[in-house]
């Protein structure tokens, strides 16, 4: 597990953003996972996406790493956001494009407010 405990430390702190998720951006294997993702990408996000699918070692070695049971997990540089249900709650607040303008990420902010507009 210490090898793919490293291989995540090294992966999240290379990338400003990072998606553990299931499957990968461009063809996501469970709805959690698409939602992620689908957000990222309308919001032009360039972000690296790791399939836990891929490799049981980093698919456990994750949920070890951040102390979080579950897939997606969201990383900015280098730090652990959340899950689906907090980067849901995060974009549709306004907190997602506050995290974003404070760590220098790229997005379209009209994308992400077209999101909140569509669930308003």
């Amino acid at each position: 597990m210490t090898d793919a405990k490293t291989q995540i430390a090294e992966t999240v702190k290379a990338n400003d953003v990072v998606l553990y998720m299931k499957g990968t951006k461009d063809m996501p294997q469970c709805g959690f996972s698409s939602r992620v993702a689908g957000v990222l990408n309308f919001m032009g996000v360039e972000f690296s996406d790791i399939n836990v699918l891929a490799d049981d070692a980093i698919r456990q070695g994750i949920k070890d790493y951040s102390d979080w049971p579950t897939i997606p997990q969201l990383y900015v540089k280098g730090e652990f956001v959340g899950g689906c249900d907090i980067i849901t709650e995060m974009t549709l607040s306004g907190e997602l494009d506050t995290l974003f303008d404070q760590n220098g990420v790229a997005y379209d902010k009209e994308a992400a407010n077209k999101i909140r507009e569509a669930n308003a």
